[in-house]
């Protein structure tokens, strides 16, 4: 009891260490009103989302970037979305939308959709974006900045999620949790070794000339996250990568459903623990069980101190990724309970080999 206790407790402390350092460190996007003017090639895979893409286009007319071009790939959609697109192109000269090529059998869906979108954009930096989001003022100025600031070879951003309904809001705050106590993301840039690596697919922003030389999608065609390997590569080849929080510039509904969420999570979790059911299970033993095991104690000195720390991470992850800090406190023991919904319906979705995404085995 006294070891599990002891071991709850430096899993509690470091936990806090690494929250409090990237609260204090700021990892966040600055806000930068210099204009600059190079093409933005700004790239879009869709698959049957003819309820997202508008908002995200009209967004992207909205914004205050003017050299950029948009191109949509629609990737076999069975919905509208190939309509939608092509009749918002037809009024807009810097859109357009393409039909994806029939998928390989060695390639994943949104993989092979990039890499053709790569091969159709002319700009000098190359955006991806997924359907789902919407982009805000002084977004493209402040990445290019940082792209030149840093020299880097790729910018990938965690994008402030909306979230309306309650499922979504008992779900989807775990992901910026899991993140930001368990990886400073100063480090991915500080950090020259590829095995210290955190990016979004939400929002990938390379320098196109090291993107053409090294089709980093072709180089990882049949992963599932491949957003990480991506910056593994990047940072392997000697370029610079950085993963920072969007800072309010761009967001995202990733589900619009508490099912939906949790099949959304499920499908690439147990990749974030490179396949190993044995690391994730220690890792929910160590993030529910133990501060379950303190509470058993009774002992209140020690019960008031592991639920201080809990609070203060919670309150300071909320803050850093412009959450509710007050709804996250009062939903933590039931997005604590989906944490683990979502862990074993990783493990059995990856033992029956039956992860499905929109209509694909993946």
């Amino acid at each position: 009891m006294i070891i599990a206790i002891f071991i709850t407790f430096i899993f509690i402390v470091l936990r806090f260490t690494v929250t409090l350092f990237n609260f204090i460190s700021n990892p966040k996007l600055p806000h930068i009103n210099r204009q600059h003017t190079q093409l933005v090639s700004i790239l879009i895979p869709v698959r049957n989302e003819q309820d997202n893409i508008l908002g995200l286009l009209q967004s992207i007319l909205k914004q205050d970037y003017a050299d950029y071009e948009v191109i949509i790939l629609d990737d076999s959609s069975d919905d509208n979305t190939f309509s939608v697109c092509e009749n918002f192109a037809s009024k807009h000269s810097q859109f357009k939308v393409i039909r994806g090529k029939k998928l390989p059998d060695d390639w994943l869906g949104k993989n092979y959709a990039c890499h053709q979108l790569a091969k159709e954009a002319k700009g000098d930096y190359f955006l991806f974006l997924d359907a789902d989001e919407k982009v805000n003022n002084v977004l493209v100025n402040s990445a290019i900045h940082r792209m030149h600031l840093y020299k880097l070879g790729l910018l990938s951003l965690f994008t402030n999620q909306q979230m309306d309904t309650f499922g979504e809001k008992s779900v989807v705050p775990l992901m910026h949790f899991i993140l930001l106590n368990l990886l400073p993301l100063r480090l991915v840039y500080l950090v020259k070794n590829s095995t210290v690596a955190a990016a979004s697919g939400q929002f990938m922003f390379f320098d196109a000339e090291i993107y053409r030389a090294n089709e980093w999608h072709k180089q990882v065609k049949d992963r599932v996250v491949e957003d990480i390997e991506i910056m593994r590569l990047v940072k392997s080849s000697g370029f610079n990568g950085e993963a920072l929080l969007a800072n309010g510039m761009i967001t995202c509904r990733m589900y619009k459903s508490y099912t939906e969420a949790l099949n959304g999570f499920s499908k690439n979790f147990l990749a974030g623990f490179n396949y190993s059911i044995i690391t994730l299970l220690i890792y929910l033993i160590a993030l529910i069980g133990g501060p379950m095991i303190v509470i058993m104690t009774l002992n209140l000195q020690l019960i008031v101190f592991m639920v201080g720390l809990i609070i203060l991470t919670r309150v300071m992850v909320s803050l850093a990724s412009g959450q509710n800090a007050w709804l996250n406190l009062l939903l933590h023991p039931l997005q604590m309970i989906n944490l683990t919904i979502i862990a074993f319906m990783a493990i059995q979705k990856y033992l029956t080999k039956s992860t499905v995404w929109k209509g694909r085995p993946v």
